[in-house]
């Protein structure tokens, strides 16, 4: 049974982060999608062809973490993206996924790589686990394709050997990130996005 009120309380600060990165440009149109955990066992994730600037606490269904809808309404069709990680780790509890500039552009112009090495940047310290700059994050780029299925268990495989990793990239479409709580998630999606704006601008400068 859906716990209505913990289901509003998570619409409605969902809603409130999809408006702060709708304002960043992160989420334009009616991309993106977010979700938070209900339980052990379901999630809320938002509706399908939603603008993220202009979010309801309608605007969100309940789902099992088989994807499948418990609520009213048409889940997200990358819905499966977000319970493959809730399925994968029982201490996440929000997924953000953002179709930002950086994100879009860096992963394109990174044709034929499948991984985004992160090293020596101060921000490193914003993921769980780090407290020295002194290190590197590696950030998966995985192809982009209609098959969400698909797509799920190829990042749910390679999350299984790495699970310490903070975010994954869809080649020419965004970022997937995901933290203990919405506002653990925010602040690794703003610190993963800042490093990508500089590994953008650093490719920028080596040409």
């Amino acid at each position: 049974m859906i716990d209505s009120k913990l289901f509003y309380h998570q619409a409605v600060a969902l809603a409130a982060a999809g408006e702060d990165l709708y304002q960043r440009g992160w989420v334009p149109a009616t991309s993106g999608n977010f979700s938070c955990r209900l339980d052990a066992d379901s999630a809320i994730v938002t509706a399908s062809g939603k603008h993220k600037g202009r979010l309801s606490p309608t605007d969100f269904i309940a789902v099992d973490l088989n994807a499948q809808p418990i609520s009213s309404g048409k889940p997200s069709a990358e819905t499966a993206l977000h319970t493959q990680l809730y399925a994968r780790f029982p201490e996440i509890g929000a997924v953000l996924h953002c179709h930002s500039p950086a994100a879009t552009v860096l992963s394109m112009a990174m044709a034929g790589k499948s991984l985004l090495k992160l090293s020596d940047y101060e921000l490193l310290k914003a993921f769980t686990g780090i407290d020295t700059h002194a290190t590197s994050v590696t950030i998966p780029i995985f192809a982009n394709t209609q098959e969400i299925d698909s797509l799920a268990a190829k990042a749910d495989s390679y999350l299984a050997e790495h699970p310490n990793c903070p975010g994954y990239l869809i080649r020419g479409h965004g970022v997937y990130c995901w933290g203990s709580d919405l506002d653990t998630c925010l602040r690794k999606l703003e610190a993963l996005d800042f490093l990508l704006q500089c590994e953008l601008e650093q490719l920028r400068l080596s040409r």
